[in-house]
């Protein structure tokens, strides 16, 4: 993979840990993506869904999806306006999904690199090829719970796979409100620590 000549020192620098992350199997490399890329990413997500607990899952997802397929990546590209769009095609199929109020149809998020990516709403139904994304991170998602430790993998699967509340999962387990956001808390960095390493995806 040759970088783009037109790169700023930041995307040429991000294309530098991607060469490691895929050619050396670098795991700082993976590390240091998520570290940049996080918050950025949190950020954007939170925007379009508006509930906090929803945009750590679907930044999760982002970076799953991401890191499963960064050997695809186009050098062409910066890896900035690459991640925010897979990160936002995937709260694009939850909010249709899920029918949430979100921001105005036909919106556009400006990313660091000033980059724009317009957000369209309009056709509901999943295409082919979306739908074979949407199957593709599911059958990821899965692969990576089913590497938790077992008190985890049911709650994870009752939030990711079953879409229930904290509420809705506190009653199905007959467990406090407390005790299930503080497990599903600590599942969650787990994850995160998973995906980071890109533990289990390959």
């Amino acid at each position: 993979m040759e970088v783009n000549k037109q790169f700023s020192a930041k995307a040429k620098h991000d294309f530098k840990l991607i060469q490691a992350a895929v050619e050396e199997k670098d795991e700082k490399a993976y590390a240091e993506l998520m570290s940049i890329y996080k918050k950025p990413v949190y950020h954007v997500v939170l925007k379009m869904v508006r509930n906090a607990d929803d945009a750590e899952d679907l930044t999760i997802e982002a970076f799953a999806k991401a890191f499963k397929n960064l050997h695809k990546f186009n050098p062409e590209y910066a890896f900035s306006t690459w991640l925010f769009r897979i990160a936002t095609n995937n709260c694009i199929d939850f909010i249709r999904k899920n029918r949430i109020k979100t921001m105005s149809i036909d919106s556009a998020i400006k990313i660091d690199n000033g980059d724009e990516i317009t957000i369209d709403f309009k056709d509901k139904n999943l295409n082919p090829q979306e739908e074979a994304i949407k199957n593709q991170k599911i059958e990821i998602m899965q692969y990576v719970v089913a590497k938790l430790p077992e008190k985890y993998q049911r709650l994870v699967t009752l939030r990711y796979f079953n879409e229930l509340s904290y509420e809705e999962i506190a009653t199905e387990l007959n467990a406090p409100l407390g005790t299930v956001k503080a497990q599903l808390h600590r599942a969650r960095e787990l994850l995160y620590d998973m995906v980071k390493n890109k533990k289990h995806l390959i």
